[in-house]
């Protein structure tokens, strides 16, 4: 019994312990009943021995009966002074005191609309953060954080605030991991240094987005709250891709979809179609095993120039947010390219343009020159020019800043001084001294758009060019550049530069027939005009995700001074940043919607985007509480609610331990009540 009473009370704390010295006042009611005499009514009896047996009596009874009181009295008054005092009990090692910030984050992502007892496991989860603001003190404050990341959720509130801004989270389609979310916690504690920061994190912790660190800052207390269904099955439609980035008009460009089945069964009859030009075709149903992909294919015929808008579709229930994939992708009515040379155009190179259908060609003499025009052509071709001006050098760099490309073909004599001026203000690599020994091109860089997807494989006895002359090209320090063809002894023959938002393409020898042949090589040299012309359709991409970090690169047309704005289902004005005459658009903060959307400059359609929801989502696979219990509880608090019937009394007790104050206060009351009883009822 001494053991127990001792491991009681070290492991009892109190809130208050000054109280504690009220205990010696404890010796004023055993002072009080020790020295109190009370005098006693005179009787007479008519029999001394019956006076000695009844004075015997009665003082025994008033000493039991004046014990009895000063025990209930002494009794009420020790707990009197421990409710005061608010004795608890520690359920950790350290008991959290002083004011809290307290951040709590509450997932809103789709994976959220998924059932748990009929509940979504957003109410469930919102249920869950006002139970936690109800376990803190008045005195505390708050912080709601959503995926949203929203400008309202970047300060914190007081207890009787906080609570509507928790009522109005909704669903969103952004997505974030749980490192972004700790981070963004994280930077908010900021902002209350002199209050112990402490952190939850509520969600469904799906596989893909839950990687908090494994050495978290031991300064902030962080625990996870998994709130969690039944698992759903899902069927998804992963990506979309074209086969050939450019689209020429009226010809064929297959359409790859890739549609993945994210559950542990085999879905059969998923049926795709496309929507175009407001009406629904289907293209026929397929069968995916669980846990697998295929990966379907769809023919698309353009016959009309501009912008094309395409929906792609397919049946599944219950999770239906990635059943539809938008699209968008752009027709040229023609490609415009401008070859400018000294003396007479290469005939072959001549032939070779216009063979390609629906490009116009516009041959030049560098003694005429419209600089003025540079900006009307997709590709500018330099054809053995002797040597390049400064006018035409500092024109050429202007244009490759703004999206341009140029295909430069040294000329037998050149003035490497000029050429090596123009090239070095690019920059890109430098042209060495000529060399006359006879070399062939081995390598072909099937990575880079320019010759990728070209071949469906490359045959052994596959013709590549031949040269008796060619300039040596130096490598750059300072430009992105990319080898597209070399040489058997590892020297380049074809060399691409990022140059702004352009690319420039400069081969080793002249393009005289005589000395190279690669105008005799059609199955390389049609591709590198064709896709060289329309090199920077590369990087315009047929879709976006939401909440993902783009950037979309447009012109600025000149002598304007309005800014692109993004019309659609919402509408907005992106971040944008000019660097000469591109404009690059970030669009990670909105939209908020899925579907199309148009560029719009001066009230005027620049171009089309489409907007899909986040994939990262379709992936409804979980930890179960039991894998989080094993992965993170080491570095992470875990509240498992499924075993918790009162979640704020939990909360509180873990904060402050269990209080005991209110088992005193029942304790005063009833030694009070035995002391009226005593008083009253004992007759002396």
């Amino acid at each position: 019994m001494h053991l127990l009473k001792h491991a009681i009370f070290a492991v009892m704390q109190f809130v208050f312990p000054s109280f504690l010295w009220a205990f010696a006042l404890l010796s004023i009611p055993i002072i009080i009943h020790l020295f109190y005499f009370r005098r006693f009514r005179k009787v007479y009896f008519t029999n001394v021995r019956f006076l000695r047996e009844v004075k015997d009596e009665t003082s025994s009874r008033n000493k039991l009966k004046n014990l009895l009181v000063l025990i209930s009295r002494i009794l009420m008054a020790s707990f009197l002074i421990l409710m005061f005092a608010q004795p608890f009990i520690p359920l950790n090692n350290t008991v959290d005191e002083g004011r809290k910030a307290v951040s709590i984050y509450i997932d809103n992502s789709f994976s959220m609309k998924a059932q748990s007892s009929d509940v979504p496991l957003l109410d469930k989860a919102k249920s869950r953060a006002r139970e936690i603001v109800e376990a803190y003190n008045q005195s505390d404050q708050f912080q709601i954080i959503t995926n949203d990341f929203e400008g309202r959720h970047q300060r914190f509130f007081n207890k009787e605030d906080i609570l509507p801004l928790i009522d109005e989270v909704v669903y969103s389609p952004q997505v974030k991991d749980l490192d972004q979310v700790m981070a963004r916690q994280h930077q908010l504690f900021s902002q209350v240094r002199q209050s112990q920061p402490v952190s939850y994190l509520i969600s469904d912790f799906q596989k893909r987005i839950t990687n908090p660190p494994l050495q978290p800052d031991t300064t902030i207390q962080t625990t996870l709250v998994p709130v969690q269904s039944v698992q759903e099955k899902n069927i998804a439609i992963d990506s979309c891709w074209f086969g050939a980035p450019v689209h020429v008009l009226g010809q064929n460009n297959p359409l790859y979809v890739r549609i993945r089945n994210f559950g542990d069964q085999t879905e059969e009859n998923i049926r795709l179609s496309i929507v175009r030009n407001g009406q629904e075709q289907p293209m026929g149903t397929s069968t995916i095993a669980a846990n697998a992909s295929i990966i379907d294919t769809i023919n698309i015929q353009t016959i009309e120039a501009g912008w094309h808008e395409m929906v792609v579709k397919i049946s599944d229930y219950p999770v239906t947010f990635d059943d539809t994939y938008y699209l968008t992708f752009d027709v040229a009515q023609e490609v415009r390219i401008l070859l400018l040379y000294t003396g007479f155009p290469d005939r072959y190179l001549q032939a070779a343009l216009a063979g390609l259908k629906n490009f116009q060609v516009t041959a030049q003499s560098t003694q005429n020159i419209a600089y003025s025009s540079f900006g009307n052509y997709q590709l500018i071709i330099l054809q053995d020019l002797p040597a390049i001006s400064s006018g035409l050098a500092s024109e050429l760099r202007q244009y490759l800043e703004n999206t341009g490309n140029v295909l430069l073909f040294p000329s037998r004599n050149a003035d490497l001084a000029s050429y090596n001026a123009f090239l070095e203000t690019v920059p890109s690599g430098r042209l060495m001294p000529a060399d006359t020994i006879s070399r062939q091109v081995a390598r072909i860089n099937t990575d880079e758009f320019i010759f990728n997807n070209v071949f469906e494989r490359i045959r052994p006895n596959l013709r590549l060019p031949e040269t008796t002359f060619n300039f040596g090209i130096g490598r750059a320090s300072r430009s992105a550049e990319e080898v597209l063809l070399s040489y058997r002894d590892g020297s380049t023959y074809l060399m691409k530069y990022r140059v702004g938002a352009g690319q420039l393409y400069l081969c080793a020898a002249p393009i005289n027939a005589e000395i190279n042949n690669l105008v005799n090589q059609p199955e390389l040299f049609v591709p590198l005009l064709f896709k060289s012309a329309l090199a920077n359709a590369e990087t315009k991409d047929i879709a976006y995700w939401i909440g993902g970090n783009h950037t979309i690169t447009m012109e600025r047309p000149s002598g304007a001074d309005d800014v692109y704005v993004i019309k659609g289902a919402q509408e907005w004005i992106p971040k944008q940043t000019t660097v000469g005459n591109v404009v690059y658009l970030d669009t990670e903060e909105q939209p908020g919607e899925a579907g199309f959307y148009q560029v719009m400059w001066d009230n005027t359609s620049q171009a089309h985007l489409a907007f899909n929801f986040d994939r990262r989502e379709s992936d409804l696979s979980i930890f179960p509480v039991s894998e989080l219990r094993e992965r993170f509880a080491s570095v992470y608090s875990l509240l498992d609610d499924a075993q918790i019937s009162d979640f704020s009394k939990y909360i509180r007790d873990q904060i402050s331990g269990i209080s005991l104050w209110r088992y005193c206060l029942w304790l005063v009351l009833f030694f009070l009540v035995l002391e009226v009883l005593i008083l009253r009822f004992w007759k002396t």
